[in-house]
């Protein structure tokens, strides 16, 4: 577009790109050198900023690069995580934690609109407004450092995983945003009969009432920005992992572990990557079979990969027979936590 400066590609070399990980470790977040916009993640905000005009909405959120999502109340922004600015974190954080969190399109784009409801929400203050507080409950509940969601629930909208709209009014109001930005979202039908299609069209509502209206909050202020963190990031992940401290996962380990093994055949084939290939077609298979939604079945098979990497887990003789064994354990996860009301889950 002409006069419009575009954004440096995000092949840009750094210095750091070349250190191994242990060295890349002991680094500052300050030293890094990190900007937004030569990222490529400022295009995906900019489609962000597209998806709300789209709706009329005149708002713009701010964003900035932290060692998180991170929304801050009272502010009409949020940061984004450092590792999704360059492939090399990207590679740390994968090795460090065992997934990448918003790491493909898809998945970055359904987070980023969940967080452009926080920051709607603060910059319009809407937490304030009656109809919000009688739908969502009082945002000033305090915030809690785990919750057990109810599966079968349909009361909460289904987006990010883990039922995260369960956690926390300020969560549903996020989630059910994200629901009704997305664009082609056919809201209004895939949630026919569900108590949640109620909260959707409030949230319909409010945001016709605000489209055009400018934020009363307009702070541009950055919270946590990586430019001034002089934590290291060995320091960060250290923090992370002792925050989520795996629980115990006792039935689950014993399903696992009946399936797989922890001695590696030849080849050796990991657990995880075996059920990663799997995924495509198990899904499906484990929907029909139980009988439930593609959501839990998603969220079971999700937890069931990263447990495979943590207890280093690998396939046992057979592959069509581990394949076999595989969705009968998977099953009985399903169904188990279709019954439950769901394992405590961390925030």
């Amino acid at each position: 577009m002409p006069g419009r400066t575009r954004p440096r590609r995000s092949g840009r070399r750094y210095w750091w790109t070349r250190l191994g990980d242990e060295e890349l470790l002991d680094l500052r977040f300050c030293d890094l050198g990190l900007a937004l916009d030569r990222s490529p993640l400022a295009r995906h905000v900019e489609q962000l900023y597209a998806e709300l005009g789209a709706r009329g909405i005149a708002f713009r959120p701010h964003c900035w690069l932290g060692e998180e999502w991170f929304s801050p109340d009272g502010v009409p922004g949020f940061a984004l995580p450092f590792f999704l600015a360059h492939p090399r974190l990207r590679r740390l954080e994968r090795r460090m934690l065992g997934e990448v969190e918003g790491g493909n399109r898809n998945w970055f784009m359904r987070i980023l609109r969940h967080e452009a409801g926080h920051a709607v929400d603060n910059a319009y203050r809407l937490r304030r407004r009656r109809v919000w507080r009688e739908t969502f409950g009082p945002a000033g509940l305090p915030y809690p450092d785990s919750y057990r969601p109810r599966p079968g629930s349909r009361r909460y909208v289904q987006h990010l995983g883990s039922w995260y709209a369960q956690s926390h009014p300020t969560e549903d109001f996020a989630e059910t945003f994200a629901v009704w930005l997305k664009p082609g979202s056919r809201w209004r039908s895939d949630y026919r009969d569900w108590p949640a299609l109620g909260k959707l069209e409030v949230v319909d509502a409010l945001m016709a009432g605000i489209a055009a209206q400018p934020a009363p909050v307009r702070s541009r202020i950055h919270i946590d920005s990586l430019a001034h963190d002089t934590r290291t990031l060995r320091q960060h992940y250290a923090a992370i992992l002792k925050r989520y401290a795996a629980p115990s996962h006792r039935d689950e380990d014993e399903l696992l572990e009946r399936v797989f093994t922890t001695e590696p055949g030849t080849p050796a084939l990991r657990a995880a990557t075996f059920l990663r290939r799997l995924r495509p077609r198990l899904h499906p298979q484990l929907v029909a079979r139980v009988g439930c939604s593609e959501y839990l079945v998603h969220q079971v098979m999700r937890a069931a990969i990263r447990r495979c990497t943590e207890l280093g887990l690998y396939v046992r003789g057979d592959r069509r027979r581990a394949a076999r064994n595989a969705e009968w354990a998977l099953a009985r996860l399903v169904r188990s936590f279709e019954r439950s009301a769901g394992r405590r889950l961390t925030l």
